[in-house]
């Protein structure tokens, strides 16, 4: 534990790349009380000074060099694109520092090893701002699942429509991103099938990758925007997956989870397509119960939750070793 915070105190940290989601995430910290927010770095002079808004006390720092050279943190929180992650994580958990990242946690599952090992070597906490475990119904949806009230569950089928696609360059850059809709969307997915079955692996891996309409060949030398995945995880479940940009699907989204064992099923699903409301329902039969409904706001709950972690103490945690399974699995589809 860093020398400087004791348990209970406010853990503070700084933030890397304070765009959309690195300001939105902050507004709930902030929010919550849970953490003090202590420094913001960004190239970008307007997104800090917007960042501000949310924690008008933190230094502001143009680079990544500066924030971590600052001797009053307790952890880092990374929002920057994703081809920057394994080296920003590293340097940080090597000064000792907890790491909060945005998914993609790295673009391939040798990066996520080093990250997870200097984790381990760090003895600091590691997490992956994997969201959708936080949906209200996702934790109850899971122990359902775990308990066996589902009986065996052998068919998991995963879906992830974005009408319009990233609005940054460098999600299109295949160096600076690792991928496309399915490094963006799909791994959300990936982890949730998982995260859900309490299983991993990849065995019979068949993916189909497009852009345009046109399909890549491995290894792929563009992002792609349409993707089909099939594979069974170590429990022997198969895994269904399509996700895509900018697919005509009438609506702004379709995002869906769905879990089928012997004695019944359940799902998590958007509502209206919406990106934001979701319903989670157990179903038997043709009878379905709800377990979770909108209103909810679980847009930066897991943040909120490593950040209590962090100020109980935030040693390494060996599910960590999670985020190799799901980049194992993501390269895979990848034909990597």
């Amino acid at each position: 534990m860093n020398a400087r915070l004791q348990v209970h105190d406010a853990p503070r940290l700084g933030f890397l790349g304070v765009g959309w989601i690195g300001c939105q995430r902050m507004q709930v910290l902030a929010d919550s009380g849970v953490a003090a927010m202590a420094a913001i770095a960004d190239p970008h002079a307007p997104s800090r000074e917007k960042a501000a808004e949310h924690a008008p006390d933190a230094r502001q720092c143009e680079s990544v060099a500066e924030l971590l050279a600052c001797d009053d943190l307790d952890g880092v929180v990374i929002a920057t694109p994703s081809g920057a992650h394994t080296l920003q994580a590293i340097a940080a958990l090597e000064r000792g520092l907890a790491v909060f990242c945005q998914k993609p946690l790295t673009r391939t599952a040798d990066e996520a090893r080093q990250v997870v090992e200097a984790a381990r070597s760090a003895d600091r906490l590691l997490e992956v701002d994997f969201s959708y475990r936080a949906v209200r119904g996702m934790p109850e949806l899971r122990e359902v699942v775990r308990s066996g009230e589902l009986g065996e569950v052998y068919a998991v089928d995963l879906v992830f429509h974005n009408a319009y696609g990233p609005d940054k360059p460098w999600f299109y850059e295949l160096a600076q991103s690792g991928g496309g809709c399915v490094m963006d969307l799909g791994i959300h997915l990936v982890d949730l099938a998982q995260w859900v079955c309490g299983s991993s692996g990849h065995a019979g891996m068949n993916a189909a990758l497009y852009a345009k309409g046109l399909r890549l060949t491995c290894p792929v030398d563009r992002v792609e925007d349409y993707t089909s995945a099939q594979w069974a995880l170590d429990n022997g479940a198969q895994v269904r997956m399509t996700c895509s940009w900018r697919l005509a699907a009438g609506c702004d989204a379709v995002i869906q989870a769905a879990f089928h064992g012997t004695r019944g099923g359940a799902m998590l699903r958007n509502v209206a397509g919406s990106f934001y409301d979701f319903t989670v329902e157990r179903f038997d039969g043709t009878a379905r119960t709800c377990l979770a409904a909108p209103p909810d706001a679980w847009g930066g709950r897991t943040l909120v939750a490593w950040a209590e972690r962090l100020r109980r103490g935030g040693r390494f945690d060996p599910a960590a070793e999670d985020l190799v399974q799901v980049a194992r699995t993501v390269d895979a589809i990848y034909g990597r």
